[in-house]
């Protein structure tokens, strides 16, 4: 059976998203903007993609509808799973963002027990500690260039690893992308003798210009467009679906977000956030340019993957 999306259900599971993201009502401008960005630039033409932002912020939904195109049961899945990742991709889940995923649970026909234990896990994903068990708050002193080969390494390891979460069919793949940048600019200052903090890192993502709830939708809006995941209608399994650029996207975010982290913390955090974002660009461009080097390794990490491990590790547990 083909995995091929048609408009209405990328129409549908965008609209899940994108409800998803303005649940909680907190979004700023600049995430506002950058999920429109993401609609128009990714989605089929056929999906009326301004039709879907306008009626979402003038809270126009309706979630039995938008749920009819998703007959399914894999797709139904996949919708709540996508807007569990998308509520809790900037923290744990707001009262207001429960209240939209019981009504989405409700809509999609999502069994209670179903749905508790997608929640659970991408609550503790959402909440996961930056800092791995018993591991100092800062590294011990080393030379400079002995500083850059460890940072650099570790870039490329968090990158790589990210690009091959996204090749996995499972959406709890995705969820585990943002706990492991920011495991990453935490290790990244530890380098370089910095304390940082879950509080430190949001501030440093955002002064980056990246935003954690757009981010999370980009990388769902890459997967809605390249099919299912992996799922054949019904049914979970890696498939054929090509998953290339969802890779690319996570192996370029996560890796520019590394380097940066070397400028910033090796220059005694002195750049302020317009630099911060001037930095951001050049760097994400480098590292799309590096994906297709990098692409083998990142099939062979993803062929090797435990997802299970992966998602404990991540949990620190």
């Amino acid at each position: 059976m083909s995995t091929t999306l048609s408009p209405e259900q990328q129409e549908a599971l965008f609209t899940v998203c994108v409800s998803a993201a303005f649940a909680d009502g907190a979004k700023s401008e600049v995430e506002r903007a950058e999920i429109k960005r993401i609609a128009d630039d990714l989605l089929s033409p056929e999906v009326g993609t301004a039709a879907i932002y306008q009626r979402v912020l003038m809270g126009q939904v309706d979630l039995a509808a938008v749920a009819a195109p998703l007959a399914a049961p894999g797709l139904r899945e996949l919708a709540y799973e996508m807007a569990v990742g998308v509520c809790d991709a900037d923290d744990a889940t707001s009262e207001a963002e429960r209240a939209f995923l019981g009504r989405l649970a409700g809509a999609l026909g999502i069994a209670a027990g179903a749905a508790a234990e997608v929640e659970t896990t991408a609550e503790s994903m959402a909440l996961a500690p930056v800092a791995a068990p018993g591991e100092a708050a800062v590294a011990p002193v080393i030379a400079e260039d002995a500083r850059v080969k460890e940072a650099d390494a570790l870039t490329l390891k968090y990158a790589i690893l990210n690009g091959a979460l996204e090749l996995l069919p499972e959406t709890l793949a995705t969820m585990a992308i943002v706990p492991l940048q920011m495991q990453l600019v935490y290790r990244v200052g530890r380098i370089y003798g910095v304390a940082l903090d879950r509080g430190h890192i949001k501030e440093f993502l955002a002064a980056a210009g990246v935003g954690l709830t757009s981010q999370v939708v980009e990388g769902y809006a890459r997967k809605i467009l390249g099919g299912l995941m992996g799922r054949s209608l019904g049914k979970l399994g890696r498939g054929a679906v090509d998953q290339a650029a969802s890779s690319a996207f996570s192996f370029a975010s996560t890796y520019a977000l590394g380097k940066l982290a070397q400028v910033y913390y090796a220059g005694g955090r002195r750049l302020d956030g317009g630099q911060m974002k001037a930095n951001f660009q050049p760097l994400l461009d480098q590292a799309k340019a590096l994906h297709g080097q990098y692409a083998p390794r990142i099939q062979q990490e993803a062929a090797q993957l435990d997802l299970k491990k992966v998602l404990a590790s991540v949990r620190g547990v």
